[in-house]
């Protein structure tokens, strides 16, 4: 049976959201340290393989450790899906991948992560995907910058490192009457302190090296918002490519600590 978490307070979520308990009766969240999964037969393999059932495949993709903080954080958000990514920017980048095709436009604020203006100035460059800097606060910037061609709204608030704001609300409203997505990263805030998601934001992405962790023992990323973006476009980019969990057995079980931790 499916938990609506909603009729849970925050705490609760964050404590609860997500888990399944096995038959062995644990307290927390089991680690699954595997690359792979085992089937009861090759029609449930096939099955499984070409998305007709649900379960495990393979951990890139597919791990119970990950889907339990994955699940978790949809709660906290208040999202229909989260995918998960092995790092913040491979959170963002996969987000662009699902959603940008060449000859699109993003209009993304000033006040960026530097990889991230790495990312959108360097690499999707090289795609014909442009992008134009705006200051985060001010409206008429953004929709000054907003072209025939642009799809995406990217904005970091409070931005890193320098902790500038931006009204959510405000940007929602123009995005959406450009038939552009926003797209707004929460690691600084996470959803304790603000839910994007409720101000207009169509997807939430979190580094979870940063406030989600708050100790600096991991690396992690996700990506939030309605099942048919999260869960179809841009999780067929993470089932194709981008990995979900550090490769090898050490580095996935560190991985799996800061998810149940």
């Amino acid at each position: 049976m499916t938990t609506d978490w909603n009729e849970f307070g925050f705490n609760t979520r964050a404590v609860r959201a997500g888990q399944v308990r096995s038959d062995e009766g644990e307290h927390s969240e089991a680690i699954f340290p595997t690359s792979s999964y085992v089937f009861q037969s090759a029609a449930q393999a096939a099955a499984r393989f070409a998305q007709k059932e649900p379960g495990n495949i393979y951990s890139r993709f597919t791990n119970p450790t990950v889907r339990t903080f994955e699940e978790r954080l949809a709660a906290l958000e208040g999202g229909e899906r989260c995918m998960a990514t092995s790092s913040g920017m491979a959170a963002i980048f996969s987000t662009c991948l699902g959603i940008l095709k060449a000859g699109d436009h993003i209009v993304a604020s000033q006040s960026l992560f530097g990889s991230t203006l790495t990312l959108f100035n360097t690499i999707l460059s090289k795609f014909d995907i442009k992008t134009t800097f705006v200051n985060l606060s001010d409206l008429d910037n953004w929709r000054a910058a907003i072209q025939q061609n642009t799809k995406l709204l990217f904005l970091e608030t409070p931005s890193n490192p320098l902790m500038a704001l931006a009204d959510i609300s405000a940007l929602h409203e123009i995005a959406h009457a450009h038939n552009c997505l926003l797209v707004v990263d929460n690691c600084f805030c996470t959803p304790a302190l603000q839910k994007p998601l409720s101000l207009g934001a169509d997807i939430v992405i979190h580094s979870a090296t940063k406030y989600l962790d708050g100790q600096g023992r991991c690396m992690g990323g996700a990506v939030i918002g309605p099942e048919s973006l999260v869960g179809k476009d841009i999780f067929a980019i993470l089932r194709s490519g981008l990995s979900q969990c550090h490769d090898g057995t050490l580095r996935q079980t560190s991985t799996a600590r800061f998810i149940v931790g």
